[in-house]
C-alpha cells in the first residue's frame, strides 16, 4: 500500500500547535502528500478516535546493550544471543511508536544497515559507532584487573562495539577516524564520570579540552558533530569550549552553564527514564547493586538542569538511555518529562526537537507536507493522559516511511 489516507483522527503536528480534529493525512510514495480533504480514488484508513503524532524519536539509546550487562562483558553470551536480543529490541522499539533513534554507543553501522534494509524490523538508526572515552573513564567497563589492552577483545565488528580507549590528542584523532571508518554518523565522547561506571566518579572530568577539540575537528571534516556525555559543569564547559554541539544528561547544569550553552547553540538531551529504572532495580540490567548508590544528585539534577536550559533558550531534546535486557520503557521518558514541563513540551522534544538536534529535521519530526510519513496513532489522547505514551497497547498504528508497520485499531 504505497498511497492511502488516514481519516478522522485528531492530529498533533509535533511543532507545538493546537491539535486539529478530524484531519485527513494523505500519504503517497513514503511522504505526507497532503493535509485536508482526501483525493478521490485513494484507499481510506479509518482512524476515528485516534490521536496521531509524528513518529517518536529517542535521541539516546544503547541498542548494543540489549542483554544482561554483566554477562555481556564477561563474555558469557554467544554472539547469536547478543544479536537476537538486539534485533528484538529494535522490533520492540518500533512497536512502541519510536520510528527513529540515535544510538549513542554500542553498535556500529552493521545493525543500522540491517534494519534499514528491512531484514530486521526496527526504527531508523543514527549511530556514533563505538563512543570515545579515556582509559578508566566512563564507557570503559573492563573488569578491575582486566588489562586495558584487552578491552578491544569485547568488540564484535558489525554488531557491537561499546567504546574505543583514547589517551592524548593523536589517539583521539585516530579513533575518531576509526569510528567513521565503521560508518559512524556522528561522534560521542565521555567528558565526565558517569552513573554506569566502574572506575570513576561523577565529579571527574575526562579528556582535556584539546582532546575534545580534535574530535570536533574530525567530525567537522565529515560534515557532522560531536555530542558529549557530561554530568558536571566543568565537563560541560570543557565540551562547549571545544566545540561540541550537544550535551547528554547534564545533571548539574546551572544558570551560568545553561547561558554558555545557549550562547554557543549547544543542545541538551536529558535522560530521566534510565535513572528511574536503575533506582528501581539496577541488578535487573546485570549491573552491580552499588550502581544505584551513584544516582545521588542525578535524578533531581537532570530536572533542574533541564529547567535551567529551557530558561536560557537551549534547545532541549529527549532520550531514555535505557540499558540491559528490558528496554520496553522508552515511552516512560515522555511521561517523566510531562511531569516536569507538560505533555506537549515532552512530545515536541521527542519529535521536532529531537529531529532538529540530530540533524534530520528536514525529513522527519513533524507532520508537514513533503516530510517522510513517520506517524504514530494512539488509541487514547496522550496530551490528556501522558501515561498513554508509555503504554504499548495504546500504540495501535505505526507508519514508517509511508508503510503501515503496525495496525491494531
Amino acid at each position: 500500500m504505497s498511497e492511502f489516507c488516514l481519516m478522522g483522527a485528531r492530529l498533533v503536528d509535533g511543532l507545538g500547535g493546537e491539535p486539529v480534529v478530524d484531519m485527513s493525512i494523505h500519504v503517497a510514495d513514503g511522504r505526507v502528500a497532503g493535509l485536508g480533504p482526501p483525493p478521490r480514488g485513494v484507499e481510506m484508513i479509518d482512524c476515528t478516535g485516534l490521536t496521531i503524532t509524528p513518529g517518536l524519536i529517542d535521541a539516546h539509546v544503547h541498542l548494543g546493550l540489549s542483554s544482561d550487562i554483566g554477562a555481556t562483558f564477561h563474555q558469557e553470551l554467544s554472539v547469536a544471543e547478543l544479536a537476537a536480543d538486539m534485533f528484538g529490541n529494535c522490533a520492540h522499539t518500533l512497536d512502541a511508536g519510536f520510528t527513529t533513534v540515535r544510538d549513542t554507543g554500542g553498535v556500529d553501522a552493521g545493525l543500522a544497515r540491517v534494519v534499514a534494509a528491512g531484514k530486521v524490523p526496527g526504527p531508523r538508526i543514527l549511530q556514533c559507532g563505538p563512543l570515545l572515552c579515556q582509559t578508566g573513564g566512563h564507557g570503559h567497563l573492563g573488569a578491575a584487573w582486566e588489562p586495558s589492552a584487552d578491552w578491544c577483545r569485547h568488540d564484535i565488528p558489525g554488531l557491537r562495539s561499546l567504546s574505543l580507549l583514547c589517551d592524548g590528542v593523536e589517539e583521539v584523532r585516530k579513533n575518531a577516524r576509526e569510528a567513521f571508518r565503521r560508518g559512524a554518523d556522528f561522534l560521542k565522547l565521555c567528558v565526565t564520570g558517569g552513573v554506569v561506571s566502574l572506575h570513576d566518579r561523577l565529579t571527574d572530568t575526562q579528556f582535556a579540552v584539546e582532546e575534545i577539540a580534535v574530535a570536533v575537528q574530525e567530525a567537522t571534516a565529515r560534515g557532522t558533530y560531536v555530542t558529549a556525555h557530561a554530568h558536571n559543569n566543568d565537563g560541560v564547559r570543557n565540551a562547549v569550549a571545544a566545540g561540541v554541539k550537544c550535551i547528554e544528561h547534564g545533571s548539574s547544569i546551572d544558570e551560568a552553564t545553561a547561558a554558555l550553552m545557549a550562547e554557543h547553540d549547544v543542545a541538551l538531551v536529558p535522560t530521566l527514564a534510565v535513572v528511574r529504572a536503575l533506582e528501581s532495580d539496577s541488578q535487573a540490567t546485570g549491573l552491580p547493586a552499588a550502581i544505584a548508590d551513584r544516582i545521588g544528585i542525578v535524578r533531581q539534577g537532570q530536572v533542574d538542569g533541564l529547567l535551567a536550559a529551557r530558561a536560557a533558550g537551549v534547545r532541549v531534546g529527549l532520550g531514555s538511555d535505557l540499558i540491559g535486557p528490558d528496554q520496553s520503557g522508552r515511552g516512560q521518558e515522555l511521561v517523566l518529562r510531562a511531569e516536569t514541563e507538560g505533555p506537549m513540551a515532552a512530545l515536541v522534544s521527542a519529535t521536532s526537537g529531537n529531529a532538529d538536534i540530530i540533524g534530520i529535521a528536514d525529513e522527519v519530526g513533524s507532520i508537514e507536507v513533503g516530510k517522510q510519513a513517520d506517524l504514530v496513532g494512539f488509541a487514547a489522547d496522550p496530551l490528556a493522559d501522558p501515561k498513554v505514551f508509555a503504554d504499548r497497547d495504546q500504540v495501535v498504528l505505526v507508519v514508517q516511511r509511508g508503510r503501515v508497520v503496525k495496525d491494531r485499531r
